[in-house]
């Protein structure tokens, strides 16, 4: 876990440009949302924080946004799984993580160590991977896969 915190503060904060702001309003009144300094602000973090936590977003966001509370990032980041621009990761033992919603069908690696989160393509390509044997009355539109893993760095600082 030290490992992400460390990689979230050498990180810029998040691109406050006028051309990626246009872009978060762009995309938030797509979605039928107001573009909110708050939502705006949520987003662009999350695009370039992904895997972040509410409290990892709440910091990043603090950058531009001092006056922000932990409760108006859940409020938000709610707006925005809502609304279909961010999706919401349950990993286990985990608070929830935010990342943008790619509707690219990806699957996610945990390190069991550090805890460093990876994207891992979807073995098949195109949702849901993965069906079950028997009919359960319903259709399956997402099959969350977690692949529990050792990093690189974790795997070489083990075996020493």
């Amino acid at each position: 876990m030290e490992a992400h915190r460390e990689a979230m503060n050498s990180r810029p904060a998040y691109d406050s440009s006028p051309t990626s702001t246009d872009t978060g309003r762009s995309q938030l009144r797509a979605a039928g949302l107001r573009a909110t300094k708050q939502r705006v602000a949520v987003l662009s973090a999350v695009r370039y924080h992904p895997h972040s936590t509410a409290e990892q977003l709440l910091h990043v966001v603090r950058h531009d946004l001092p006056e922000i509370t932990v409760q108006s990032i859940y409020v938000v980041i709610s707006s925005l799984v809502s609304c279909g621009l961010v999706r919401k990761l349950d990993l286990p033992e985990s608070p929830a993580r935010y990342e943008m919603e790619g509707h690219d069908n990806h699957h996610h690696a945990v390190c069991r160590y550090c805890g460093r989160i990876e994207d891992v393509p979807c073995p098949v390509g195109q949702a849901p991977c993965l069906h079950p044997e028997s009919d359960q009355a319903m259709t399956i539109e997402v099959a969350e896969v977690i692949y529990l893993a050792v990093c690189d760095d974790c795997a070489q600082q083990h075996s020493q």
